[in-house]
């Protein structure tokens, strides 16, 4: 990836001397760093609200009672997760974070989601199907408020930036329940014992 900034920049810098835009390209690169750093700055409040809501949340044992309504659900996505697990919790708030549009909250929720997937995991050396499922899960992104997109909207000077709001429930919605049903009938087409058995049939061919 670097290579291809790179040769990007390169490009740039050597098609603005040839056509004699030089002056075009630092005030773009000057104008863009100064953008990045107010966009950087609308970020971080919205991050800092989000993340505090969600450690009250957490000290107040809301987490407990979102646990306990999404135990049905969670139960029926992640089958091999006992009903009282932790597991549940960490889920419960990676779903959460990702529903407010705090992915980068959401991101050390979802590994901590995982590790404890592992944890429950019989094949060590291989995804369960839960684990799958999260990672499914996580890749939609079901966003109720997206409020990093509406950070950077209003940062760009966009006069209404919720209007972002509707589309992206609609389309993080239809992804988010495509998701759920492929990670469903990928697990039943591929269960672990048949995977186990196509990467074992494979490692013996190499040698």
């Amino acid at each position: 990836m670097n290579y291809i900034w790179f040769f990007i920049i390169l490009i740039s810098i050597i098609s603005a001397a040839a056509t004699g835009r030089m002056e075009y390209l630092i005030n773009a690169v000057l104008n863009s760093a100064q953008k990045a750093i107010e966009v950087a700055i609308y970020l971080a409040g919205i991050m800092a609200f989000w993340l505090g809501i969600m450690h009250i949340a957490e000290k107040a044992k809301l987490v407990n009672l979102i646990s306990k309504f999404l135990s049905p659900v969670a139960k029926f996505l992640f089958p091999s997760v006992p009903k009282d697990s932790p597991v549940i919790g960490d889920i419960a708030m990676n779903f959460t974070a990702n529903a407010i549009g705090v992915a980068n909250a959401a991101t050390p929720m979802g590994i901590q989601a995982l590790k404890g997937l592992q944890d429950l995991n019989k094949d060590k050396n291989s995804a369960s199907n839960d684990m799958c499922m999260l990672v499914g899960m996580n890749t939609a992104a079901f966003q109720l408020v997206p409020a990093s997109v509406i950070a950077v909207l209003a940062a760009n000077g966009a006069k209404n930036p919720t209007d972002i709001v509707f589309p992206t429930l609609i389309v993080t919605t239809i992804s988010f329940v495509s998701a759920i049903i492929i990670a469903k009938i990928l697990s039943k087409i591929m269960p672990p014992q048949v995977i186990n058995q196509t990467r074992n049939s494979a490692e013996d061919k190499c040698q």
